[in-house]
């Protein structure tokens, strides 16, 4: 699973796309290899075992536990040589060749599903009835390398807030949500399904959308149209349709009948003072 995540590193690094919540240019990320290969290094520990680090916060124990794993760091670490390093960029550009790369993204989906299932089973040990608890372990495990995006985006010397993955929740991140919602269920035994099912529906789920989207380059998320039906019922308005509905008032704000009813008082006022100040000059006569 190291070398899955860590190679699947390398095309977030490298590529503009959108794996993670955050998008950087090629050759700022080779860069930044270049002149601070430590910072690089860190970058891509990070990537690996993210969700590792921020699971052990949650549940209160070491967060450099995972690091003492010897063979996991060194073949982590080969393979950020090896895409940052290698003569002629021939590791990078087989990773990057399309099918190579469908691969890998399955892969790494199905290493994402396994981790959701056991951090929420590492939970339970832990918190018998504390569901929250069991949803934010399963959620970290699955999308702690975009939940500690900007952690990772100050070691690389960039500070935007603005990209934060709670703000703007990608595909995986939201899937991960409710995967971990869905397995807290059948570990309290309210979803009738075994987890081996439950593990092999959703991995199909996640592997066939998530090869779907890279095939095509595709930045859209499966949950849009389900959310365009839920969050006006539930929250009065669609998700993100506070800025279309500002810039749709402030367009619209010359000439809709918002803007005549706004003009009527100005002008109603306007003639009020023009006739006391025709009767001022009246009295005054």
């Amino acid at each position: 699973s190291v070398i899955i995540i860590a190679t699947s590193l390398g095309m977030e690094e490298r590529t503009p796309t959108r794996l993670s919540i955050f998008s950087v240019q090629p050759q700022a990320s080779v860069e930044l290899s270049r002149r601070h290969p430590i910072a690089s290094w860190l970058c891509a520990m990070l990537h690996c075992f993210g969700s590792y680090i921020l699971a052990d916060l949650l549940l209160g124990e070491p967060l450099i536990d995972y690091f003492s794993n010897n063979s996991s760091i060194l073949l982590a670490s080969a393979v950020w040589y090896l895409i940052f390093f290698c003569p002629m960029d021939l590791f990078y550009k087989c990773v990057c060749f399309l099918p190579v790369k469908l691969i890998f993204v399955a892969m790494k989906e199905v290493v994402r599903v396994r981790k959701i299932a056991v951090g929420i089973h590492h939970a339970h040990h832990h918190y018998h009835h504390g569901w929250f608890v069991m949803i934010a372990t399963g959620w970290v495990k699955g999308s702690g390398v975009a939940l500690m995006s900007n952690f990772e985006q100050l070691l690389r010397g960039v500070w935007k807030p603005e990209t934060n993955e709670i703000l703007h929740m990608s595909f995986p991140t939201k899937a991960s949500l409710y995967g971990a919602i869905l397995f807290t269920l059948q570990q309290t035994r309210w979803l009738p399904v075994s987890k081996a099912s439950l593990i092999f529906i959703f991995t199909m789920f996640m592997v066939s959308c998530k090869v779907f989207l890279t095939a095509t380059h595709s930045h859209s998320s499966p949950f849009d149209a389900l959310e365009g039906y839920i969050c006006p019922v539930l929250f009065g308005s669609a998700c993100g349709g506070d800025h279309h509905h500002d810039n749709h008032g402030g367009s619209h704000s010359g000439g809709g009948p918002g803007a005549q009813h706004s003009a009527m008082p100005a002008k109603s006022k306007e003639e009020l003072s023009e006739g006391s100040r025709k009767k001022k000059a009246k009295k005054a006569d």
